[in-house]
């Protein structure tokens, strides 16, 4: 609760702010158009790094996120709205990762800065945590009840071990606020109130109510309208082919922008699609050729991964790195790791994850790192590493791990 204070703090301070930068936005303005430079702000880093190779030379990009930042968690400070107040483009990817990006779109909305979601139509998918009634379209709370017969806090998260928390609040609308949160033990009203991006219950629930069962579980249809829904894999720009939708996607703001350079950008465009085709080749071979399919990783990042190429991840987080699982779930994890006798456990140079490290000491796994690519290192940026070079990075470790 105390970080949703500061947050609807922070965004009224901000608001009180902007009120007085319409004439630093004028000047920004004349700038850029003398300099033919669009100021451009991103969240993840693959919109950076495609919004710079659409752009080319006619954009100055940077991403608000520090490096190695956590993006679930991230919430900008006072300065980093004060930036995106001033920029001509502000592009996040919509995808439901952006815990702040609906409060600042709201906070941003009388500034001239330009606003995108990179993931607008892009296919997602549901978590790779299926419900075990998730076929059944009734799934009333009299049958769930039914299922968990005892319905202790404990059991109901035992039974549900493969929900991811979010779907839990999805598949169990009809409970009262206090049961959610006696469900979800291992998370705070602080991290509850971040994945939900500062709506109310009674919002969020409106929201939901407005899906039916069937796009609920249409785990390949266009979500454009609901990428705050957290049962969503928010992380489509592992998927190359998912990326060309959203290099499309920031190329068409760019020529809003600044038309005159529609050539330049389309030019930039065509060949970064066209290394997006190779890099998609080059998971599938190395994917098609290995000996064995599972990948433990610490969280649950991957699914676009199994579902282009076949993958099978036992991730020990959900979606968020916060979503712990639980006891339960943590025993069937070391058995299922055991049985597939997994020698290695996956890290992100940005998550740490505590039970990630119990689960490697106790099955005696070698650890290796993939890039989620939500942020990069100082040290990438120094060794000046872009989308491609991190994910044929990734490609080595899964052709080691795979094999």
């Amino acid at each position: 609760m105390k970080r949703t204070k500061l947050s609807l703090g922070l965004l009224l301070l901000v608001g009180l702010t902007l009120a007085g930068c319409s004439s630093s936005k004028e000047s920004a303005n004349k700038i850029n158009s003398e300099t033919s430079k669009l100021t451009v702000y991103t969240t993840i880093y693959p919109l950076q790094d495609f919004a710079e190779k659409i752009g080319g030379e006619f954009v100055d990009v940077e991403s608000i996120y520090p490096p190695n930042v956590d993006a679930h968690s991230f919430e900008p400070s006072t300065k980093d709205m004060m930036k995106l107040a001033e920029a001509d483009l502000f592009i996040y990817s919509g995808a439901g990762i952006e815990g702040f990006a609906e409060k600042a779109e709201k906070a941003l909305k009388n500034e001239k800065v330009s606003i995108v979601k990179a993931a607008e139509n892009v296919e997602m998918i549901e978590s790779s945590h299926k419900h075990s009634h998730e076929g059944d379209a009734a799934h009333s709370d009299d049958e769930h009840h039914d299922d968990d017969a005892a319905h202790s806090d404990k059991e109901h998260h035992d039974d549900e071990a493969v929900h991811s928390d979010e779907e839990h609040h999805d598949h169990e609308a009809a409970h009262s606020d206090e049961e959610h949160h006696d469900d979800e033990v291992a998370h705070s009203d602080d991290e509850h109130h971040d994945d939900e991006a500062a709506h109310s219950d009674d919002e969020h629930r409106d929201d939901e109510a407005a899906h039916s069962d069937e796009e609920h579980h249409d785990g390949d249809a266009a979500h454009s309208e609901r990428h705050h829904d957290q049962n969503l894999d928010p992380h489509v720009w592992l998927d190359p082919i998912r990326s060309i939708k959203l290099a499309s996607n920031i190329k068409d703001s760019l020529i809003e922008l600044m038309p005159d350079r529609q050539q330049e950008f389309e030019q930039n465009f065509a060949q970064l699609e066209k290394e997006l085709k190779e890099l998609d080749n080059e998971f599938k071979d190395v994917i098609d050729q290995a000996e064995h399919k599972h990948l433990l990783v610490a969280h649950e990042a991957y699914g676009y991964w199994e579902n282009r190429y076949g993958i099978i991840q036992i991730a020990v987080n959900g979606l968020s790195p916060t979503q712990e699982p639980s006891q339960k779930e943590l025993t069937n994890l070391i058995e299922e790791a055991k049985e597939h006798d997994l020698k290695y456990i996956a890290f992100e140079q940005n998550v740490s994850s505590r039970v990630a490290e119990m689960i490697q000491k106790e099955i005696g796994a070698e650890t290796v790192t993939l890039y989620n690519l939500e942020s990069i290192s100082t040290e990438d940026i120094k060794n000046e590493e872009d989308y491609f070079s991190l994910m044929r990075k990734n490609l080595q470790t899964l052709e080691k791990v795979l094999n």
